[in-house]
Formats: structure tokens, C-alpha cells, sequence
């Protein structure tokens, strides 16, 4: 792959985006590449890290070169949302550590992970109306989940871009870290006490939270069904079970 770097590790997957001449710009090599990413993490479930390679750029957005040039067939085509939505749709939990900005498709690539990590120098934003389109690629709908319909509609209206303290507090990402040295520890952490939980308990929360509220409360109803019947959950319970009669 040349626009991503790829660790493996036994319990997840480590993609940093590698464009550092084009601050990350996210193209259509870029797309299949994580298009590939996924494809890998759909067959082998783990959790996925993403981050900017760059220092002091996560993504600038979209190559505005190619964007310019793509006619209504190719949005048709949902060639940046259909990889977003993959991503979102993976099966493990997936966390975005982003360091400075995260614009346009950028920002929508980090809002389709779960979990969002960022520097206090990250900043956030959807400039898409100012170049005569709109965020395409999953901004209008994720947006709205994350910081609700009125906080939206002004940053996608306006354009206004969010600093790292700002998007704390309205709940676009977890955790801010003062240095951006402290940033993949802090996400790996975070990660960490994931990867505590049970495998298949985590899948299928990720899948009941992510699912329509017309699923509910039958989708949470079968997957407890399917999880009271794995060893997994038996072994983790006795063992609660026996440290509490050591105490």
C-alpha cells in the first residue's frame, strides 16, 4: 500500500494514513486501499487504530484535484461513502486518534469510527458548502447522532470549524490530550480496556448500538440469548464469582 502504513497486532490493526506531501488528502488510490483495510478486518475481526501519519495532520480532506473533476455518475458512485460506511459497519470497535485538522472527508473519516481521540491542537470541520457541494459522505446524518440536529446544521451550514476543547464538550470525540506525543498511547489505552471485554460481547454491542431503533428490543433479546449460551460468558462469570469468595 503506498497511502496507508499498516501494524498488525495480535488484537488490532493500526492503519495511518501516509500522504503527508497532499496533508493526507484522501484520493481514490486511498479509498481502495481502505476498501482493503476493511476487507481484511471483516475476514479476521479485530479492533482498528486510525491515525494520520503526518505530525500536525490527521486529513486536510478530500483531493479537491479529483473532486473537481468527478461528474454526477461518480457521486452516484458514493466512492468516499461507501468506504466510510464499511468502516463504520466493521466488526470490532474502531477508534480515530487525530492530531490537527480533520476537514471535509477527513473529519467524516474519523466521525465513521466509534470512539475519537484527539490533541489539543485537532480541529474539526465541514467546508464543503463553500466549495459548492455538500458533505457527502456521511457528515448530514453522523453529525447529527453525535452532537445533535442543531449543533450540526450550524457547523454544516456555516462551515465553522471545531477546536479540540469545543469538540469535547459537545461530545464529538472521548478524550483530548495535552501533547501530541501522548496521543496513539492514549488511544492504544483506550483500546486496552476495550480489548478486556469479551470478543463476541463486543461485537454484538456494537451491532445492537449501531442497529435502528426499530430492531429493539428483539435484536438485544437475541444476542443475549446467543451470549448466555457461550463459554465465554460462563468462564468470565465464574471467575468473578470465585475472586469475590477470595476476598
Amino acid at each position: 500500500m503506498t497511502g496507508l502504513r499498516i501494524e498488525e497486532r495480535p488484537d488490532r490493526l493500526v492503519v495511518t494514513l501516509d500522504r503527508p506531501e497532499k496533508r493526507n488528502a484522501i484520493d481514490a488510490d486511498l479509498i481502495g486501499e481502505l476498501h482493503a483495510v476493511c476487507a481484511e478486518l471483516e475476514a479476521n475481526p479485530r479492533l482498528l487504530l486510525l491515525t494520520g501519519g503526518a505530525e500536525g495532520i490527521f486529513a486536510g480532506g478530500a483531493d479537491i484535484a479529483q473532486l473537481r473533476e468527478r461528474g454526477r455518475l461518480d457521486a452516484l458512485a458514493a466512492i468516499n461513502q461507501a468506504a466510510f460506511a464499511r468502516i463504520r459497519a466493521l466488526p470490532m470497535p474502531t477508534v480515530a486518534a487525530v492530531d490537527g485538522p480533520a476537514l471535509g472527508g477527513g473529519a467524516e473519516l474519523a466521525y465513521a469510527c466509534d470512539l475519537r481521540v484527539c490533541t489539543d491542537r485537532a480541529v474539526f470541520g465541514q467546508p464543503e458548502v463553500r466549495l459548492g457541494i455538500l458533505a457527502g459522505a456521511g457528515a448530514t446524518y453522523r453529525l447529527p447522532a453525535l452532537i445533535g440536529e442543531a449543533r450540526a446544521k450550524e457547523l454544516l451550514f456555516t462551515g465553522r470549524r471545531v477546536d479540540a476543547e469545543e469538540a469535547l464538550r459537545i461530545g464529538l470525540v472521548n478524550r483530548v490530550v495535552a501533547e501530541p506525543a501522548e496521543l496513539l498511547a492514549t488511544a492504544h489505552a483506550l483500546l486496552d480496556e476495550i480489548a478486556k471485554g469479551s470478543a463476541l460481547a463486543l461485537r454484538l454491542t456494537k451491532l445492537a448500538v449501531d442497529s435502528p431503533p426499530a430492531a429493539h428490543p428483539q435484536l438485544d433479546l437475541l444476542s443475549q440469548a446467543v451470549l448466555f449460551e457461550d463459554e465465554e460468558k460462563h468462564r468470565r462469570m465464574t471467575e468473578f464469582l470465585e475472586r469475590r469468595r477470595s476476598r
